[in-house]
């Protein structure tokens, strides 16, 4: 069976709505996007490329895998990043989008993403890795599904905007390492109490 290992950037009081910058999610009014990019340093680009290394797939949740192909799909920069963004298997889980061809090596989960990543999680396979994708996280951590957690937990607060959690079940994590950058920023890694 894979596990599924979710990275996201969390604001204190749980924003995960618009990190990268102004116009990366709008909706519902949200006008502090690119709140992130303030808080990146050597640190924290040296602990994400450590998780790059790590063999695994990706799954992503429709919006994000649609942004992540405008942004990284196709180029060729030098960046390792983008070599293994682009290199990876991406898995996108979505009940509307047609196909998922825009982006090299990905394959479109039709459906429940709950039951179609239940059923990928449940085969033979490298592990799952998440980047973003708020909602299919809220969904798969309802589900039960989801291993652990690199939480990158920025130093302000938003007042609005989407949160990690809604009305997520009880579900216990233990704290395995945490990692604060030079910006405040603490990169917490949890895993999940069985």
């Amino acid at each position: 069976m894979r596990s599924i290992h979710v990275t996201m950037s969390v604001t204190l009081d749980g924003v995960v709505q618009g990190l990268g910058r102004p116009d990366e999610d709008t909706r519902g009014g949200f006008a502090h996007g690119g709140w992130g990019t303030r808080h990146q340093d050597d640190v924290m680009a040296r602990e994400m490329g450590e998780g790059m290394r790590r063999p695994g797939d990706m799954l992503f949740g429709r919006r994000t895998w649609q942004d992540f192909t405008t942004a990284w799909g196709g180029r060729d920069d030098g960046n390792p990043f983008t070599k293994h963004l682009n290199a990876a298997t991406k898995y996108v889980a979505s009940a509307t989008l047609e196909d998922a061809d825009a982006w090299q090596n990905s394959i479109l989960l039709r459906g429940d993403a709950a039951d179609t990543v239940a059923e990928l999680k449940a085969q033979p396979g490298p592990d799952l890795s998440v980047i973003g994708s708020a909602s299919l996280v809220r969904a798969l951590h309802a589900a039960g599904l989801v291993d652990r957690y690199t939480l990158l937990i920025h130093p302000l607060t938003l007042g609005t905007g989407a949160r990690l959690f809604g009305a997520a079940p009880l579900t216990e994590f233990g704290l395995t390492g945490c990692v604060p950058t030079t910006k405040g920023v603490l990169i917490a890694h949890y895993e999940r109490r069985v």
